[in-house]
């Protein structure tokens, strides 16, 4: 076989096997709320992340153009493939030891940091388009704040206004309200994280000369978009329990509103073609909704936990995927 042809077709597996992981990993943060609070069950609550992520992946395509084309130029980078590669092994790796621990760190991190080092491996930091670069990192930094202010006056919004209804009926009512927040949740979660893959196969495709476009392919959208399905229904458990129950004490009316914080930040990120964390949004509107609740409601040792966590992947997944490359580059 061709090697070309086979790391190509190696990045596509990695590139679907990273999709699952983050299936498992990010797309849990979606109903982790909707969950800890019974809104949904455990299945139900799968089920809906499946579809409603599904149908999000198929459709928008900015964000995967974004990835395909901001961080390097897939037309300009030689040794492309094996670059592509590494990276996806290198955030996949990383996803992994954070996935064993529960800690639920950002995936767009890790991959964005992943592609930026193997790429500064290979062709030093001149290769990296810079403007498309720092404008993703802006995102990532500022996302989080915002998500934090956002659901800070969601939750101030809804207390003033349910100020006079009966504890045990709104509640319940916030339960039913929970279940459309979660699907809008699991949504917008595919339009934008589902993109990454796809943009990361894009790019692989084109560093092969097997795609001469920054637009998507039907087929890669529909492959990312089915493996990060099948990635919630397995592993999301441990991710789970971190986001819903270890920042604070959920209730349904504190999830509805961190769910509608994160929602349309996340959507917002991504109808200007921007990747997000998702963890990170959705971390911090938690934090905004019990801040705005009781300050002290909220577990800030656990919130400084994941705040680390989410400072340190970058870099160490952008040193780790530098690694990679160069022992990959003895190789191919």
């Amino acid at each position: 076989m061709d090697t070309l042809l086979l790391l190509t077709i190696l990045v596509v597996i990695c590139a679907l096997a990273f999709d699952f992981i983050n299936g498992f990993h990010d797309t849990a943060n979606a109903i982790a709320t909707s969950v800890s609070t019974r809104a949904l069950s455990p299945r139900k609550a799968i089920i809906l992340a499946a579809v409603m992520n599904f149908i999000g992946a198929l459709t928008f395509t900015g964000v995967a153009k974004t990835i395909t084309k901001d961080i390097v130029d897939p037309f300009a980078l030689e040794n492309g493939s094996v670059v592509i590669l590494a990276a996806l092994l290198a955030a996949i790796t990383w996803n992994l030891i954070t996935w064993y621990y529960g800690i639920p760190s950002s995936s767009s991190h890790a991959l964005i940091g992943s592609i930026a080092g193997a790429a500064i491996s290979a062709a030093g930091f001149g290769i990296l388009n810079w403007n498309g670069f720092i404008k993703i990192l802006q995102a990532l930094v500022v996302s989080p704040f915002l998500a934090l202010a956002v659901g800070f006056i969601m939750m101030t919004l809804f207390a003033i206004i349910f100020r006079k209804t009966n504890l045990y009926k709104s509640n319940k009512g916030f339960r039913v309200f929970q279940v459309a927040t979660a699907a809008l949740q699991s949504f917008t979660h595919g339009t934008n994280d589902a993109q990454k893959a796809m943009g990361i196969i894009t790019m692989a495709l084109i560093a092969a000369n097997y795609h001469t476009s920054d637009d998507i392919p039907f087929w890669v959208r529909i492959a990312a978009a089915t493996a990060m399905g099948i990635g919630t229904s397995i592993g999301g458990w441990k991710i789970i329990k971190t986001v819903g129950g270890k920042i604070m004490k959920i209730r349904p009316v504190n999830g509805a509103a961190a769910d509608l914080s994160s929602a349309l930040i996340i959507f917002g990120a991504t109808t200007i073609h921007l990747p997000v964390s998702t963890t990170h949004v959705i971390s911090s509107a938690i934090m905004g909704v019990g801040s705005a609740q009781r300050v002290k409601g909220v577990k800030w040792g656990v919130a400084r936990k994941i705040v680390v966590t989410w400072i340190i992947t970058l870099p160490i997944s952008a040193i780790l995927a530098g690694i990679i490359y160069q022992i990959l580059n003895l190789f191919f």
